[in-house]
């Protein structure tokens, strides 16, 4: 299949925001985590003759991953960019509409996951810019954090998405579509 340079381009460059947004909340749940990194900062600060409450504790531990989370918002912001940049290419290309019709059964399978991969990242900006803004929006705290835990479960299947992609494009190349990788990069069949 050969890819069009706008294509391909917005093909890498959002790989490496959705990889970047969830490597940001992968550092959140893990290494930057406030919980685990407000009980290291209690045990150390005391062990250092400095007594903080729990509640300063997580204070000190969002402060640490603040920059971090900054991070996530501004890619937040490219990935509502880049989707709307991935609808103009659909209707620039009529092309793109015509391909899935003829598309045999299996690779309409495909296709149709990548449409499901497109509605759950373009929730996911959705979501996103709602939890960030909702105050601007006059939406209810409760509201903005419903919405929040819809958006951590989606990110759970993105995440699950990443991985079947990958899978599935290694296991695409060295079966019947070589060439797979390097026609994203040349834009060459």
């Amino acid at each position: 299949m050969k890819y069009t340079l706008q294509f391909r381009i917005w093909h890498w460059v959002n790989a490496v925001i959705v990889l970047g947004l969830l490597g940001t909340v992968f550092l959140r749940k893990t290494f930057l985590s406030w919980r685990t990194n407000s009980e290291i900062l209690m045990t150390q600060l005391g062990e250092m003759g400095t007594e903080i409450t729990q509640a300063q504790a997580k204070i000190l531990a969002k402060a640490v991953r603040a920059g971090m989370w900054e991070w996530h918002i501004i890619l937040g912001y490219a990935l509502a960019a880049l989707i709307l940049f991935r609808i103009y290419l659909y209707f620039k290309d009529s092309s793109e509409k015509k391909k899935f019709t003829a598309l045999e059964p299996r690779n309409k399978a495909r296709y149709i996951l990548y449409y499901l991969f497109y509605a759950a990242v373009t929730f996911m900006a959705v979501s996103g810019l709602v939890i960030h803004f909702h105050e601007s929006l006059s939406l209810s705290k409760e509201f903005a954090k419903e919405v929040a835990e819809i958006h951590e479960f989606v990110y759970n299947a993105i995440l699950i998405f990443v991985v079947v992609h990958v899978a599935g494009v290694i296991v695409s190349e060295s079966r019947e579509e070589n060439g797979l990788i390097s026609s994203m990069f040349n834009g060459k069949a």
